[in-house]
């Protein structure tokens, strides 16, 4: 599966700024490293379909893709309360529902990738449930 690199815009400005505010429902993922066991930290907005949570990367095969798979687990802070996830791939076949809403939620800042790569496969999706 390809991988999108974000801009230097997004990482050098907009994910730090993002992951000081609440703005668009933001959440801070930590998971822990495949390799290091370190936290590795990176903004997301999760998003709710049918009753359940998910998380989408809009980037493709990302690090923090690579780590949750190895891990399994993630915790989630916003506004300072921290929460922990337990996460399974959602096969490609049943992503759309969730890339329609995660894409109505997260809005115009992510549509580039989405018009770079509009397969369903290029995006992986996470349902999370409280571990």
């Amino acid at each position: 599966m390809p991988r999108l690199r974000p801009t230097v815009l997004t990482t050098r400005v907009f994910n730090p700024l993002v992951r000081r505010t609440t703005w668009w429902d933001v959440h801070t993922l930590e998971v822990a490293g495949r390799r290091s066991g370190r936290p590795h930290r990176m903004p997301v907005v999760p998003v709710e379909v049918a009753g359940h949570r998910y998380l989408v990367s809009p980037y493709g095969e990302s690090d923090w893709v690579h780590n949750l798979r190895a891990a399994g687990r993630l915790t989630l802070t916003q506004r300072g309360r921290t929460t922990a996830w337990a996460a399974v791939e959602v096969p490609v076949e049943h992503r759309l529902p969730v890339l329609r809403a995660w894409r109505r939620k997260a809005g115009w800042t992510v549509e580039v990738y989405f018009r770079k790569r509009p397969d369903p496969a290029d995006h992986p999706v996470f349902r999370i449930d409280p571990a």
